[in-house]
Order: C-alpha cells, then sequence, then structure tokens
C-alpha cells in the first residue's frame, strides 16, 4: 500500500535561537524576532541557527575551525550553498557579550545584538580584514537602521566608543577626580 507512495517533504521547524547560556536581561524571544529582522536587513537567504553559549564551547570551537586557542565573542559558520538551504550558524559567548554590555554601558541584549549583526555579515560573505572597509560601512549603515549602538569594527579600529577607549575615560576621569581632592 505504501510502495511507491510519494509524500510531500515535512517542513520541520527549526529553532532559530539555541540559549545554553542564559543571560539574566535577554528576552529570547526579542532576540530570535531581532535574528528574522537583521537576516533579512542583510539581504541573507535561508535560516540562521544562533547559539548563544558559553566561553569554554566558544574557545573549543575557535581551536577546532580556526586554530586559535582562545574564547572569541562570535564564530559565523556558512553553509555551503549547494548543500543546504540555511545560510548558516553562529556561536556568541554570553559571557564575552555580558562583559562588553557592562563595559559600554548598554544591556546584554543589545551586545547579543550586535554579534548577530556582525555574524551575519560574515554569513553575507563580508570579511573586515580584507575587503577595505566594506563590511565596516555595511555594518554601520544597518546599525543605524537596526537601532544598535557601536559596533564591533569600530570598537577594533578606535573610534573612541570601544572598551579600550571607555577604560581611557575613566582614567581620564579618576585622574580628573584625584585631581580635584588635591586643589
Amino acid at each position: 500500500m505504501w510502495e511507491g507512495a510519494r509524500c510531500p517533504p515535512i517542513a520541520i521547524p527549526k529553532k532559530v535561537l539555541l540559549i545554553e547560556y542564559p543571560p539574566e536581561d535577554v528576552r529570547e524571544r526579542a532576540l530570535a524576532l531581532f535574528v528574522g529582522k537583521a537576516r533579512r536587513a542583510v539581504g541573507l537567504d535561508g535560516d540562521v541557527v544562533v547559539l548563544v553559549t558559553n566561553n569554554e564551547k566558544l574557545r573549543r570551537l575557535n581551536r577546532q575551525f580556526r586554530c586559535k586557542d582562545e574564547a572569541t565573542d562570535v564564530l559565523s559558520f556558512a553553509s555551503h550553498p549547494n548543500t543546504s538551504t540555511a545560510a548558516g550558524d553562529l556561536a556568541i559567548s554570553a559571557e564575552i557579550a555580558a562583559a562588553n554590555a557592562a563595559e559600554l554601558g548598554h544591556s546584554t541584549e543589545t551586545e547579543l545584538k550586535i554579534l548577530i549583526l556582525h555574524g551575519l555579515l560574515h554569513l553575507a560573505g563580508y570579511d573586515h580584514e580584507r575587503d577595505n572597509g566594506e563590511m565596516r560601512a555595511r555594518e554601520t549603515e544597518l546599525r543605524s537602521r537596526l537601532g544598535l549602538p557601536v559596533g564591533l569594527i569600530e570598537r577594533a579600529h578606535g573610534n573612541g566608543t570601544g572598551p579600550a577607549s571607555v577604560d581611557r575615560r575613566k582614567a581620564r576621569a579618576e585622574r580628573s577626580r584625584v585631581r580635584g581632592r588635591r586643589r
């Protein structure tokens, strides 16, 4: 009876967001909706799965796929275009996101969105290490459109709002405070 029968393919809904290491101030639904919105803004076709996990897992993935034995904030894994309908996967360290958020004065959820956008741009083929500023310009445009603060590339290039700049401002403020007490 079933021999030779053809059934339509079953659509298996894919979970967009997998949170193994849940940060305290993150709304999972809002983050999952952001993944879809940002994916469309970047122009990616196909599904994207985002894994939010801990430093140890990011360190293992970074060592396995990039030969760097250290935790990192975000890793992008593009799918092969001929073998999958998915755009790829992202892995994000919740610990690094929370630390950066605290240092920069915004929520962990906002930092995760910044990391998601950065990772999606990599899935779309951008490479800030080799593209003469194309990814930086696109990230800046999309951050503005999506209502996000300073992104990873600007932080790395020291535009005055990254973690290193925050530390310099804090040190300057502390020196001013101490000088003020001496007078």
